[in-house]
């Protein structure tokens, strides 16, 4: 009896350990998913500058993601596409205009829906949005297009592709 009961222990230990661990990654991931509205949002309004500054701030989010603890397939998806999100971001960071800023996000963008689509982290819907001008697509934490392809040029282009359901 006594061995069942410090067997009963170990399990629960070890179970509440991951949990842990898991709801710690979700909670980093979920930041980085906020600071990648703040540059599709600053991209949306033509806020060049505002989207170099917030895109500093995605990729320092990115870096700080406990990604040891992920299943082996999670991980090696992670590690591939966080390299590319960490460089599109210094090129939209260093981009001399909105244009080539809005070409280096669609790299970010490509990243982060394969990203939310594999890992499965996210706590609120994300909606997975298509420009058909610009043959890209993006995340977004509302249902209404905010097109950061083309801002105020063609602020509602586009539509919902994909609905990913928070976990």
């Amino acid at each position: 009896m006594k061995k069942i009961m410090i067997m009963m222990a170990i399990i629960a230990i070890a179970t509440t350990k991951l949990t842990f661990a898991q709801s710690k990654t979700d909670a980093a991931f979920n930041q980085a998913l906020t600071a990648y509205y703040d540059v599709k949002n600053a991209l949306a309004t033509d806020k060049k500058d505002v989207a170099a500054e917030k895109v500093k701030a995605l990729s320092a989010k990115v870096e700080a993601i406990p990604h040891n603890d992920l299943p082996a397939t999670q991980h090696t998806l992670w590690m591939e596409q966080a390299k590319i999100i960490k460089a599109k971001a210094t090129e939209l960071a260093t981009g001399k205009d909105i244009k080539a800023q809005r070409k280096s996000f669609e790299g970010i963008s490509s990243a982060m829906i394969k990203t939310v689509r594999n890992i499965k982290f996210n706590n609120a819907t994300v909606y997975v949005q298509h420009c058909p001008m610009a043959k890209a697509s993006w995340l977004n934490e509302k249902e209404s297009i905010e097109n950061p392809y083309y801002g105020s040029m063609m602020f509602e282009c586009g539509d919902v592709s994909e609905t990913i359901k928070s976990n």
